[in-house]
């Protein structure tokens, strides 16, 4: 059985929530409180972005003083910030694309490593490296559901994490198809709750997300108003980074 706490494979992360938040940090952000919020409601992983200079440190904390949570770094783009995430006590590397140098940083590591890639041939040119599991993103600027289902014919091999455009009301229609694992976004997190360290707030959002996998049709509607209710207009994809491309992906 794998250790939640010590995934080894992206496959392990895939496992332990539908959904994993991508989280932006400030300098106040408590993101030891964060994680233990996300836990208590039920989402045991969390991916916090090199978007800030705050990450790092926020990572380091989240990883020390909430041992239960797997604590990943998003955004990765040189080799030098996989390195650096290592250090800090990252579990896992996300990364928006890959180039070969940066894939072989990340997997020097020694870590999970997710990368980004929206084309088959991005896929194929990972998979020579090793890796079967991938980042589909941006998901719905990138071809969207159409798109990855179609890939699954000729490489049912490969597994993914759609980012980009995935929603509460969309993401069991993400989660259905054979070749995702799990999804990722935002919307568990939003940037007013973190201001006001509304953990309450987070860990009843946590909660509903992992309400998602195999949902009926009545069941996601509540769980979108749920959603909307607890995250409120700000967190809506199009706005907040989650979008389908064509706003700010910051995000990710």
């Amino acid at each position: 059985m794998t250790d939640r706490a010590h995934p080894q494979t992206v496959r392990d992360l895939m496992s332990i929530s539908p959904v994993i938040p991508v989280v932006v940090v400030t300098e106040t952000t408590d993101s030891a409180s964060l994680a233990a919020a996300l836990l208590r409601g039920g989402v045991g992983i969390m991916e916090i972005t090199l978007r800030t200079s705050a990450a790092l440190e926020a990572i380091r904390r989240a990883t020390q003083e909430v041992p239960g949570m797997v604590v990943g770094a998003g955004s990765v783009s040189t080799v030098q910030q996989a390195e650096q995430a290592r250090a800090a006590g990252a579990m896992f590397l996300v990364s928006p694309g890959a180039t070969p140098n940066l894939a072989r940083a990340a997997l020097d590591t020694g870590l999970p490593y997710l990368p980004g890639v929206s084309t088959v041939s991005e896929m194929l040119a990972l998979r020579e490296l090793g890796l079967d599991a991938m980042k589909f993103f941006p998901a719905l600027a990138s071809g969207g559901l159409a798109f990855l289902s179609a890939v699954a014919g000729p490489l049912p091999h490969l597994m993914f994490c759609p980012t980009g455009g995935i929603t509460p009301a969309n993401a069991t229609d993400w989660l259905s198809l054979r070749n995702v694992g799990c999804v990722g976004g935002s919307w568990l997190t939003p940037a007013d709750a973190l201001a006001a360290r509304d953990w309450g707030r987070i860990e009843e959002l946590a909660h509903t997300a992992t309400r998602l996998t195999n949902a009926t049709a009545s069941q996601v509607s509540a769980v979108a108003d749920t959603f909307a209710s607890l995250a409120g207009a700000e967190q809506s994809e199009k706005h907040d980074g989650g979008g389908c491309g064509t706003g700010d992906n910051r995000r990710f």
